[in-house]
């Protein structure tokens, strides 16, 4: 019989109280431990190892809890076992991604949660726990890296965005769509992304990296503030990377400093280089030494940044990571 290693780290799959719905009272709490947290009719066709990471609402998963993922990610895939987590919804795509660069070679990574809590009308946390485990256990899921099942579909890590603040189908791979699904408890995987992403690992350094939002009203004084003491900074830009002219020099400035990196805000595509050349363009912010984050979003642009900065390289060596992607 396979096995299966449950990292249960946290998040509305894991709450419960006040009613059960979240409406009232004080609130749904963290709950359940691991254990609390599988299908009542079983798995018959793998043992599941349950093992207890942390207790945390996914917005406070941060760069330690990250390492201490990882690391136990890497002990089951030393033992060649397939892995899944149990998650908190608000950063998973974020978690996601930093399991996919750290762990693309080994045994499946499977990532789900849930959007009602466990004692809550429909609670959609043992269906999706059911699905990833199957996933988990699929052959061909091997050699994707980290993959999110939700709502019965599977998403590639690099893609997939939590799009919906309540709704339980709150993850979209938009505008590429899932890679597969679940049905009658069988798993189909359809694609296989062609797209490779260089491999990260953690080094010693633990960096700040901050995300910063721009608009035609940002002033100056905040582009400094969220630069200050940070050790690499992500520009959240409108359009394929466009900034107002009069920060453009500003951005230049800390460019030549510490690693600055531009993401589009739209939600898809990628950030342009050769389109625009009025100041504050992407052509003009690249000039200044500005570094695009391609396909990636802010979010996940800034997770890759950090783990490139705990290895202690330099801009020229985090431009270059970007230029692969």
């Amino acid at each position: 019989m396979p096995r299966i290693v449950l990292l249960s780290t946290g998040g509305t799959i894991a709450m419960a109280g006040a009613g059960g719905g979240g409406g009232g009272g004080g609130g749904v709490e963290i709950a359940l431990a691991g254990r609390d947290l599988l299908p009542s009719g079983g798995l018959g066709e793998a043992r599941v190892e349950v093992r207890d990471l942390f207790a945390l609402p996914s917005s406070g998963i941060g760069l330690a809890a990250l390492r201490q993922l990882d690391a136990a990610v890497c002990e089951a895939a030393a033992d060649g076992d397939p892995v899944v987590i149990a998650h908190g919804t608000d950063t998973l795509e974020e978690t996601a991604f930093a399991l996919h660069l750290l762990a693309a070679d080994g045994p499946p990574v499977v990532l789900t949660g849930a959007m009602r809590a466990a004692d809550a009308v429909g609670a959609d946390g043992p269906g999706n726990l059911s699905a990833a485990i199957r996933v988990a256990l699929e052959p061909q899921a091997r050699g994707l890296g980290a993959l999110v099942v939700f709502g019965d579909e599977i998403h590639a890590a690099p893609f997939v965005r939590k799009t919906h603040a309540f709704r339980p189908a709150a993850f979209s791979s938009a505008p590429l769509g899932p890679i597969g699904w679940v049905v009658e408890d069988r798993v189909r995987l359809v694609m296989r992304p062609a797209l490779q992403w260089p491999a990260l690992a953690f080094g010693p350094a633990d960096p700040r990296t901050h995300v910063l939002s721009v608009n035609a009203d940002t002033e100056p004084d905040w582009v400094y503030a969220a630069a200050a003491g940070a050790d690499g900074v992500v520009l959240e830009l409108s359009g394929g990377g466009h900034a107002p002219g009069r920060l453009a020099g500003v951005f230049g400035e800390i460019a030549g400093r510490i690693p600055l990196v531009f993401a589009s805000r739209t939600g898809g595509g990628e950030t342009l280089r050769s389109s625009y050349g009025y100041s504050g363009a992407e052509m003009d912010l690249l000039a200044r030494g500005l570094i695009p984050a391609g396909l990636l979003d802010a979010r996940k642009a800034r997770i890759a940044l950090a783990l490139l900065l705990s290895r202690e390289v330099g801009i020229e060596d985090v431009r270059a990571w970007f230029a692969s992607v």
